[in-house]
């Protein structure tokens, strides 16, 4: 079934018509009445559907309190709050796998797929086209973007409004022994996991294999420990996940420690080091195998302050700066695998999934969105 979407071009309200044709012609003036009026719309079309896919990893809303889900797969999801509307490559997506969705300040939605990003302007969807090698510049109404997945990527899209720059991250200075170790891969290892912007402004970037990465709009510099990136016993993780949290101390996708970023950098040689004291995280947190160290997919700070980190298998952890509370996340009896959390305009927490579509917190539990 196929539902139409009309946007108007003016801040007119139309009112229903009824028109009752006779006979004797008399309704030919409110027929006109009513042709006059939609003349300047515009006609988006998507497919009502009754739920979303399974494979939520993004959940995001407007500032129209619309809601958009992004598949890993099956496109995109928008939500009024009547009526869901299903939309793919069909309405101008250039990919169905949905890697990310923000807004800008014009209320345009921005959508990060395999294939590229688009935007939604509230008429159609235009993919953007990208300018390579673009300069590195900081400004609080840019936009930026990673599409996690893309084979060989190497930094970050900056988009000013206007262009979208694709941009190059200088060689990392563990990249010689990184090739020498593990060979070319069709993967790169400045590969963007997650993009943060921390409260001063400055943009903070999660590599797949070379650790955190800061840009201040002056220079970029780097913060590498094995631990954050590697997993012990074998496996990378990478830096999934960025926080700062309300004492300005930042989280980087494990609860062990948490880093008090000084506000100097190091220049040795090839490095720019961010200068950080570690400290300790959460005590109580237990992985299955019993090691003290959780690693989380996506962390959010709720409207109170307290931390909310997700892990891929082991549900959600709640921090307030002193007690720790876990919610185990199930369908059914299954405890289901998790990639991200959201905060919404309305403060209400919801969880992103790989196999059981999005999820919403009850004030006491996280339970499967449904009409």
């Amino acid at each position: 079934m196929k539902y139409i979407m009309w946007i108007y071009t003016t801040s007119l309200l139309f009112s229903l018509l009824t028109i009752f044709i006779s006979c004797n012609g008399q309704g030919n003036s409110n027929i006109a009445k009513s042709t006059i009026i939609d003349q300047n719309a515009t006609i988006v079309t998507g497919e009502i559907v009754s739920e979303t896919d399974n494979t939520i990893f993004i959940v995001f809303q407007d500032k129209n309190n619309n809601y958009w889900f992004g598949s890993d797969g099956q496109g995109l999801y928008r939500y009024d709050g009547k009526v869901i509307l299903h939309f793919s490559t069909k309405n101008g997506l250039p990919n169905n796998r949905i890697r990310g969705i923000q807004e800008d300040k014009a209320g345009n939605v921005f959508i990060t797929t395999l294939d590229g990003i688009c935007k939604f302007d509230g008429k159609e969807f235009t993919t953007l086209p990208v300018i390579e090698n673009g300069d590195w510049k900081l400004d609080s109404n840019d936009l930026w973007f990673s599409i996690l997945g893309k084979t060989g990527e190497d930094g970050p899209y900056r988009y000013d409004g206007k262009s979208l720059y694709h941009l190059k991250f200088p060689k990392h200075y563990m990249e010689d022994e990184y090739f020498e170790e593990n060979g070319k891969r069709p993967w790169s290892p400045y590969e963007i996991y997650t993009i943060y912007k921390d409260g001063k402004g400055k943009v903070w970037f999660g590599t797949s294999n070379f650790g955190i990465c800061r840009y201040d709009g002056k220079s970029l510099s780097w913060l590498y420990e094995k631990h954050l990136t590697l997993i012990e016993g074998g496996g990378s993780f990478g830096i999934r996940s960025i926080i700062e949290d309300k004492d300005g101390k930042f989280w980087f996708c494990n609860t062990s420690y948490r880093y008090n970023i000084l506000p100097t950098i190091t220049f040795e040689q090839d490095k720019i080091l961010i200068n950080y004291k570690r400290e300790k995280g959460m005590d109580g947190i237990k992985s299955p195998e019993g090691k003290d160290m959780i690693y989380f997919m996506s962390a959010i700070e709720d409207n109170k302050g307290d931390l909310w980190m997700v892990t891929y298998e082991q549900g959600v952890w709640r921090y307030d700066g002193k007690t720790i509370t876990h919610y185990s996340v199930k369908d059914g009896s299954k405890e289901i695998k998790l990639f991200s959390i959201y905060k919404d305009n309305q403060g209400s927490l919801w969880l992103g999934t790989h196999e059981a579509g999005p999820y919403k917190f009850n004030g006491k539990s996280f339970d499967k969105f449904k009409l």
